[in-house]
């Protein structure tokens, strides 16, 4: 499968070694990976802050350049969100733009749904592990039941955690609760979200957890910027670290 990988400006800038551990991943699963150099921005914090008008030449470009590939795979449900349910304010109608929706995959998504993925040969991670629930891989993207939702118990990355050697799921009290985040929420409104932000580490904190991952980096950023300060004994990693054989930089001994 020819596969063009969407990787998300704040994690092109900050946090490299997400997307060439997503490559690594995709690659030793089978798949024909691109990166195209012309993408940009998805337009997420344009749209989130209500101009529209700003947003849609990069929605446009976005399809330009990702139309030709037989799967667009992002390791972010934010990012992988915004063009699969908020580009229509942009795209609706023009060509190629509900194939570009049908075939855009969060990376989890694409790993459990299209490749289904049942084992990783040789991968061990010995660590205790809490998994945070990103809002819009649950609530747009539907990677794992929300606390809201009466229906039977799913999760995509703990689908996938689950096949790892040694890795030891933690239990959280409240396991899809908001981290406090959300983009330009956390400056308008740092206190709350510096408060809920410590709520979702302490919560990891009491499941014993060594390592918090996450199918955001956005997510995992604002946590590690609050667990740095506390100075707490905690690594965060991005799930595709973990499936692609990395091993925490920190870890609570």
């Amino acid at each position: 499968m020819r596969v063009g990988l969407f990787i998300p400006c704040y994690v092109d800038q900050f946090y490299p070694d997400v997307g060439m551990a997503t490559l690594e991943l995709l690659e030793k699963l089978g798949c024909d990976v691109d990166f195209p150099p012309a993408q940009t921005c998805c337009g997420q914090p344009m749209a989130n802050t209500g101009c529209w008008d700003d947003m849609r030449p990069l929605a446009e470009q976005f399809l330009k350049i990702f139309a030709p590939y037989e799967a667009v795979v992002c390791p972010s449900g934010s990012c992988t969100a915004m063009v699969t349910h908020h580009y229509e304010h942009a795209l609706h109608g023009q060509p190629g733009f509900e194939e570009l929706k049908a075939k855009t995959f969060e990376l989890t998504q694409f790993l459990t749904d299209v490749l289904q993925v049942d084992r990783f040969e040789g991968l061990r991670f010995p660590h205790r592990v809490g998994l945070h629930n990103s809002c819009h891989g649950l609530r747009e993207l539907r990677l794992g039941r929300s606390s809201e939702r009466m229906e039977p118990d799913f999760n995509k990355a703990r689908q996938l955690l689950e096949l790892v050697e040694g890795l030891e799921l933690v239990p959280l009290q409240r396991p899809d609760e908001c981290c406090g985040f959300g983009g330009t929420f956390a400056v308008s409104e740092e206190a709350v979200s510096c408060m809920m932000g410590l709520d979702r580490v302490h919560d990891h904190e009491q499941a014993g957890a060594e390592v918090i991952t996450a199918g955001d980096m956005s997510c995992l950023m604002h946590l590690e910027g609050l667990i740095r300060r506390q100075k707490k004994p905690l690594a965060v990693m991005h799930i595709a670290q973990i499936l692609a054989g990395r091993q925490p930089a920190t870890a609570a001994t």
